[in-house]
């Protein structure tokens, strides 16, 4: 992994929080939804979403 600058681990930092929060909301928004194809859509974004959190977070190590 090549040495990231502190503007770079502050903007990864940044787009983990984004990316957690939206994990977080789209949770919430498919335990809401009687509708089950929106209820399965938005669990397949917040997947999305945590594989985005996953795959930054491994810039890190």
């Amino acid at each position: 992994m090549a040495n990231l600058t502190s503007k770079e681990l502050t903007a990864i930092e940044d787009q983990l929080n984004v990316e957690q929060n939206l994990v977080k909301k789209f949770t919430m928004f498919s335990q809401s939804c009687s509708d089950p194809q929106l209820k399965t859509k938005c669990e397949q974004i917040a997947s999305r979403h945590q594989g985005h959190y996953t795959r930054l977070l491994g810039h890190l190590s």
